[in-house]
């Protein structure tokens, strides 16, 4: 039986933290599914050509024997109806402090309340990305900043693109 795991997130822009969390659920499974969600009522910084053209470089640079492991997909209802869909049994959650513990507990509550046979599992952030954020990382591009520390090169120059305009 195939074991797939479902890592759903606005992903606007990927960051460090996500490829690390990437990193800890193909340690999981044996199948994982980004899913990009999509929300009507969100404006994200980036379009979804942008975040999926980030994701699929990201994926890349996984290196071909996990890149082949992981695919991609856009959502824009709940969750856990996007992971049935997708065949996953595992919903993916990447945790960096007790804010986000506590959050994620009563997503993780009600998901099992809707959808019981999908589990979720968090995984802890390493500490070298435990502070970055995606907020965070837009704030500084916003200013101005420097926010190649923080993702991957592809993303990097495509913030490089997107100033230069």
């Amino acid at each position: 039986m195939t074991r797939t795991a479902f890592y759903p997130g606005t992903f606007d822009p990927v960051t460090n933290g996500h490829v690390d969390i990437l990193r800890g659920a193909l340690d999981l499974a044996d199948t994982v599914v980004i899913a990009i969600g999509v929300h009507p009522g969100k404006t994200p910084m980036f379009p979804l050509a942008d975040r999926q053209a980030m994701i699929a470089a990201m994926i890349e640079d996984l290196g071909r024997q996990d890149a082949s492991r992981v695919s991609v997909t856009t959502f824009d209802g709940l969750a856990v109806d996007a992971a049935a869909a997708a065949g996953a049994t595992i919903l993916v959650r990447g945790l960096r402090d007790a804010n986000d513990f506590d959050y994620e507990m009563q997503m993780a509550g009600m998901n099992a309340a809707m959808s019981p046979e999908l589990r979720t599992v968090f995984l802890p952030a390493s500490p070298a990305v435990r502070h970055i954020t995606a907020t965070l990382v837009r704030q500084i591009a916003g200013m101005g900043g420097d926010v190649s520390p923080f993702v991957p090169d592809a993303v990097a120059k495509t913030f490089a693109r997107r100033t230069r305009r």
